[in-house]
């Protein structure tokens, strides 16, 4: 077992670990671009956070609650001159 025996051995040895460095390595290219797109996909979804923080806020601010309060249940703020005097009605014992 000399010469074209050892040469063919080497060969296909060469050609098995080439195999399985290139699988390897499309198999690293195909994980880095499903990481790429799932990296393009959290900072789209953080850039919609963001806005929906903003849409949050601006919908809580009391300017608008007012305003809504007004416009939609007809509700005002008093006036410092008006008083309402409630009665109390009386405590019911418990056993």
């Amino acid at each position: 077992m000399r010469g074209r025996s050892m040469v063919f051995l080497a060969l296909a040895g060469f050609v098995v670990i080439a195999t399985g460095v290139i699988w390897r390595r499309s198999l690293g290219v195909t994980r880095a671009r499903a990481i790429e797109q799932i990296e393009t996909r959290r900072t789209a979804l953080a850039a919609q956070r963001a806005k929906l923080d903003g849409d949050i806020r601006t919908a809580m601010s009391m300017e608008r609650l007012g305003r809504v309060a007004e416009e939609r249940l007809h509700l005002r703020v008093p006036s410092d001159s008006l008083v309402v005097t409630l009665r109390r009605s009386p405590r019911v014992a418990v056993r």
